[in-house]
């Protein structure tokens, strides 16, 4: 019997995978007004969204915004997802801010990275601000810099309707995030000497674990949503606008970004 013809590798993944890395290429391939794909931009920042539009995870480039996004996203080979901060699964929109004006820039330019490392504190504190928990999963905060405006940017969907109906399920997300949880601390378990930082998203990711279950449970009884409010992520983690390390100026307090 002659054996079937092997597969494709472009089918091998589930559909839910295939209808995810199908709308990121389109993403990838989206073009702006004059004609230039958002993700081409060599230098740039991005940010990832859940299912809940609400902001997990902000970053940088220099080495090309679909380079970057592809190795989060599909490739899996970034610090972020290996050790469990980020998780795929939970990314539903992505958000690119290229920086156009420094294409033809050498990578090792102090103004063009000082120019980068500004939009991107920029729009980490953005994130922030918009974040319901005013928290996101970064385990290195951004340098702190002068707040600039940001650039012109797209945000672009990465989920389509049957993925949101299958993954974006309370329950489903309450057990993917306990999972990811779990591997998370495992590694910090497992490697023993970890960053502050990463403890910190340990923490963050257990408040959103805790919100995320606390709602599906008023939900089930007929009651409203608690509010993010009642976790005082402050309280938890102290400040999340610069390391823990920084030498912050006394007379440059976080109040405006509270």
């Amino acid at each position: 019997m002659t054996p079937p013809p092997a597969p494709k590798r472009a089918d091998l993944p589930a559909p839910l995978v295939r209808d995810f890395r199908s709308l990121l290429e389109q993403a990838l391939e989206a073009t702006d007004a004059e004609g230039r794909k958002w993700s081409d931009a060599k230098w740039g920042c991005y940010a990832f969204y859940d299912y809940d539009g609400e902001p997990i995870y902000v970053g940088q480039t220099n080495e090309q915004l679909r380079t970057r996004v592809r190795r989060h996203l599909t490739n899996q080979r970034t610090d972020a997802v290996a050790m469990r901060i980020l998780d795929v699964f939970e990314v539903a929109e992505m958000e690119l801010w290229p920086l156009w004006e420094f294409e033809g820039a050498n990578a090792k330019d102090k103004d063009t990275r000082s120019r980068l490392d500004a939009v991107e504190y920029s729009a980490y504190v953005q994130a922030i601000c918009e974040s319901r928990f005013h928290a996101i999963l970064n385990e290195k905060i951004p340098p702190r810099s002068a707040l600039v405006d940001l650039p012109p940017s797209r945000r672009f969907e990465l989920a389509s309707a049957e993925t949101r109906r299958e993954r974006g399920h309370p329950d489903i997300r309450i057990a993917r995030r306990a999972e990811t949880l779990s591997r998370l601390t495992a590694v910090a378990h497992e490697r023993g000497v970890v960053s502050p930082g990463l403890r910190r998203v340990i923490v963050v990711q257990a408040v959103r674990l805790a919100h995320l279950a606390a709602s599906r449970l008023a939900y089930a009884e007929g009651r409203p949503e608690p509010s993010a409010g009642a976790i005082d992520i402050k309280g938890l983690v102290g400040t999340l606008f610069q390391e823990h390390s920084e030498q912050a100026d006394p007379d440059d307090g976080d109040s405006d970004l509270d």
